[in-house]
């Protein structure tokens, strides 16, 4: 067995002193020389040398010396160094120490008795301590508060020791007394502690005596009070009224720990409406008291909890819950947003979305640096309370617009996704936002915002001036045609034969971008995360922002201008009965689209026109010179009903999201009512009835009663040996968030008995042993259940694997059995989640890991493929189940999950049906850590093929 350590020092090995020199160092008279050989000695005890020549020297030298820093020394050394032979008796040098201890709990000087006091509460040999009780107990009524705090500490140690209640009879009546008439609060706060760990009932009567005093005792004592409540309480339900009292009469304690204290103890003690308010009023007020971002975080998590239990009571502290905004801390901000917007009420819709737009309002004075990102937030918690609750969107919709120019794209394309929404949602808002949006197109500076504003003009621009007004804005922002010069041409083809480096405008720098089926497409530089404010190029005005964007070569945008164009020009012909209107305007946009085209086929840019695009702009181009009423049906209708059904499906989905989470909460169907005036009420106050009926409300939805599956634990366990082997073994393994508990049972098959046996483990990937093994002896066809706990810092397949050794009388050397490899699997550290689109692939661009699984199945059907890689790796599908209906041979769709580390993992599922039948494609990984991808790879390719 090994010995319990109670006393850790860094080592550093480089130079380890010898024992020789320590010994010199030590008989000498210079106390600094003899402070450090001290501390070399310790040292070197603690990393397992033993001096046993140094006791002779240290009690000739050490002992007598009167530093105070040497007799601190001399205690550790007493404290570390073997008090006992091997056969566990005291050693008879040791009866020289004992005179020793005895002067010092009788010196003059108050240090020294404290730290004596202090060491022998780490001393566990009754032979030394027995001399010393008198003395101990003497020092209870020492002058300085100093020693009788450290005597008291060393009554309840001796106390706690196998023989201590003969050694101390009458202890918890020495501290009683010393209790009551003890002033100073530390000394107190120990006096209280003993009577807590060894006379609980003491510790209750004094309690329950001086119960009007308690919130004048000191924060020391007062924590010590809570836990003992909590102790009582959970052994004693029936008692609970009286404590929760005063519980609540320490809320108003001077000290934000024991508030804290207060408020999570009556938490975990009582579901009375009024208990709960009074706890969230607490942490509501930390929250805005305590300055530490830490502090603020883990009274956000403890208010979080209270929402996920206490729903109805947590709703009313909605605005005390947002002042949390105030923050700087991004962290803190993310939080508190998190947990309103799931507590909004039609009743606090509307005072919330006043205090977001505030705060919406402050982010554009640009002193903080993160002020985008924060906006970016708001923006995000104003879209979801306006979803949730139309009647606010007025409100808000035409100050977010302002900000669809912002440099920061994110949030810009956060604020057109929101208009997009509103405005197919809320008709009545339609005019004032295409108004709105044709003023301010020309502040766009993105080209994906551009590109969203340009899909809502061309869908939602119905009357003649709307029509008209949208294609003027366009044809403004697009400046005048053509947009280069021949001579530019010219120069550009020379220049470009001359070098190879094109010195053209800009040059684009171009990338694989996802789109929304995950597959690649090239995306220019132009929607970079923020955009310079010197963007504009050469030749085109500040309102020309559609020209600037082109001439950097992004002819994705120009496409999506052509349709827009196409749309309004068909649109117009409908509205417009001047038919010479209609021909001019469709002329106009004709010149338009062959300009676009020019330029891409020209020398004047880096790069031509992509072949999408162009396709893209002479499908238009046909599409003006000759309709017929189908394309017309397509182009005005079906866009539109694609995007609503859109809609309607994200509605759909976070609707049995919610219902999914309400149906976990309540254990039965039927809620049950609250008969108080049926309870007897023997002088109960509000608040204990109140708690008397929760409980039973409790016990009847059984939501006390939490039985562990035991057919599941039947199917963690693993088989470590054979049943022949002389010692049999098998593992039930339990993975909590952060380590791994191996529960093994051994059994002796033979009918010897084994000695010294020892599971020894080791361990591959991100695993770690916590404890060396012991030795165990087990008797003939005996068993023994040995634990082993191994720590995880990460996400990834590990293996444990070891054996057992064991020696037997008559063998000498020792016998190994090799145990089983014990395989940790992935799939218990990662649990399914869902994360926004334009998330899922801003993390796909910036993860380095990836690896990609060729598809290799049996299974036929894409949809039924792709349900069998949800199980089997237990991920969330993000792609809409719309977007996987019908069948047309190919299957794109994206997964998510988050691992108990907070890592991301991202899977790309592309298959595609063959002629033959079979299926083939790839999925592909990403993740921050190359330890997810290869393990996630690894059970894909295992599980794939659509066995088991």
């Amino acid at each position: 067995m090994e010995k319990s350590c109670s006393l850790l020092v860094h080592f550093d090995k480089g130079t380890p002193a010898l024992a020789n020199e320590i010994k010199e160092a030590l008989e000498g008279n210079d106390v600094p020389a003899k402070i450090d050989a001290m501390k070399n000695a310790i040292m070197l005890l603690l990393n397992g040398e033993t001096l046993p020549q140094l006791f002779i020297t240290i009690v000739r030298y050490v002992l007598p010396s009167e530093d105070h820093t040497v007799q601190k020394l001399l205690l550790l050394y007493l404290e570390i160094i073997d008090k006992t032979d091997g056969k566990g008796r005291v050693l008879p040098e040791m009866i020289l120490i004992c005179q020793n201890l005895r002067n010092n709990l009788q010196h003059p000087n108050e240090y020294i008795r404290g730290v004596t006091l202090r060491f022998l509460c780490r001393l566990n040999e009754v032979e030394i301590i027995e001399p010393l009780i008198p003395s101990i107990i003497s020092n209870l009524e020492h002058r300085h508060p100093y020693v009788r705090r450290n005597a008291i500490l060393a009554v309840m140690a001796i106390y706690k020791l196998p023989q201590g209640e003969q050694l101390l009879v009458d202890a918890p009546e020495t501290i009683e007394r010393f209790l009551s008439t003890e002033q100073d609060q530390s000394a107190k706060r120990n006096a209280f502690l003993m009577l807590f760990n060894c006379a609980q009932d003491r510790a209750v009567n004094y309690l329950l005596t001086n119960v009007d005093k308690v919130s004048d005792w000191g924060e020391l004592l007062q924590m010590v009070v809570l836990e003992l409540i909590r102790k009582v309480c959970r052994t004693n339900k029936a008692e609970k009224g009286k404590y929760i009292k005063i519980i609540i009469s320490l809320l108003n304690a001077p000290s934000a720990a024991v508030v804290y204290e207060c408020a999570g103890t009556l938490v975990s003690l009582s579901s009375a409406p009024t208990a709960i308010r009074a706890a969230a009023n607490t942490y509501c007020q930390l929250l805005l008291s305590q300055s530490d971002n830490n502090v603020k975080l883990i009274v956000l998590d403890r208010l979080n909890e209270l929402k996920s239990s206490h729903r109805d009571i947590m709703v009313d502290m909605i605005m005390d819950v947002l002042r949390a905004l105030s923050s700087p801390n991004l962290d803190i901000r993310r939080k508190t947003l998190d947990i309103v917007l799931e507590l909004i009420t039609p009743r606090s819709v509307n005072e919330v979305v006043q205090t977001l737009k505030k705060e919406v309002m402050k982010t554009q004075s640009g002193e903080l640096e993160k002020n985008g990102e924060y906006r970016q937030m708001l923006i995000q918690a104003i879209h979801s309370c306006a979803i949730k609750f139309p009647e606010v969107a007025s409100t808000v919709v035409h100050l977010l617009m302002d900000f669809l120019g912002d440099n920061n794209v994110a949030s810009a394309m956060d604020v057109a996704i929101f208009v997009r929404e509103i405005i197919e949602t809320n008709p009545k808002l339609r005019v004032s936002i295409i108004t709105r949006l044709l003023d301010t197109f020309y502040q766009i500076r993105a080209a994906r915002v551009c590109s969203c504003a340009l899909w809502i003009l061309g869908e939602y621009s119905l009357s003649l001036s709307e029509v008209e007004g949208a294609i003027a804005t366009i044809k403004q922002c697009l400046g005048d045609l053509p947009f280069f010069s021949i001579s530019e041409d010219v120069e550009a083809a020379d220049s470009s034969k001359k070098s190879q480096q094109a010195t053209s405008i800009t040059v684009s720098s171009r990338r694989p971008a996802i789109l929304a089926d995950g597959t690649y497409a090239t995306q220019s530089a132009a929607s970079e995360t923020t955009i310079s404010p010197n963007i504009m190029v050469q030749g085109s005005l500040a309102s020309e922002n559609l020209r600037s964007l082109l001439l950097t070569g992004d002819f994705f945008l120009g496409a999506i201008v052509a349709c827009t164009l196409a749309k309004l020009i068909l649109r117009l012909e409908e509205v417009q009965p001047s038919k010479v209107e209609v021909n001019k305007a469709s002329s106009n946009a004709l010149l338009i689209m062959v300009s676009m085209l020019q330029l891409g086929q020209s020398s004047v840019l880096p790069h031509p026109i992509d072949n999408d695009s162009y396709d893209r702009i002479v499908l238009c181009i046909r599409l003006l010179c000759n309709t017929g009423d189908a394309e017309r049906k397509i182009w005005l209708k079906s866009c539109r009903e694609s995007f609503v059904k859109m809609l309607s499906d994200k509605q759909l989905r976070e609707t049995e999201e919610i219902k999914a989470k309400a149906q976990i909460s309540h254990s039965q169907p039927d809620d049950l009512i609250d008969f108080y005036h049926l309870k007897s009420r023997k002088g109960m106050s509000q608040l204990e009835l109140e708690d008397e009926v929760q409980d039973d409300l409790k016990r009847a939805t059984g939501e006390f009663v939490k039985d562990a599956d035991d057919a599941n634990k039947l199917n963690r366990i693993i088989q470590l040996t054979g049943f022949s082997d002389p010692v049999y073994a098998e593992a039930y393994v339990t993975v909590h968030h952060y380590d791994i508990v191996l529960d093994v049972t051994v059994i002796n098959r033979t009918k010897e008995t084994l000695q010294n046996l020892c599971l020894e483990l080791a361990t591959m990937g991100d695993l770690k042993l916590v404890e060396r093994p012991q030795n165990y002896t087990l008797a003939p066809e005996s068993s023994k259940q040995i634990k082993a706990n191994i720590k995880v810092s990460s996400t990834e397949t590990g293996v444990i694997f070891g054996n057992i050794v064991y020696e037997t009388s008559n063998v000498l050397e020792r016998t190994v059995v090799v145990l089983n490899d014990i395989h940790i699997d992935i799939m218990d550290y990662i649990s399914p989640a869902v994360c926004s689109d334009t998330a899922f692939r801003t993390m796909w661009a910036e993860f380095e890991w990836e690896n990609k699984v060729a598809v290799n199945t049996t299974i036929t059907s894409e949809k039924e493929f792709l349900d069998h890689i949800i199980k089997s790796t237990n991920m969330k599908c993000l792609t809409a189940s719309s977007a996987l209906e019908g069948e047309c041979g190919f299957l794109a769709a994206n997964l998510y999950a988050k691992s108990v580390f907070g890592e991301d993992a991202l899977v790309n599922v592309s298959v595609e049906k063959q002629g033959d039948g079979k299926l083939n494609g790839y999925i592909r990984i990403r993740s921050k850590t190359q330890g997810i991808a290869l393990s996630l790879g690894d059970k894909i390719t295992l599980k794939q093929k659509g066995g088991s």
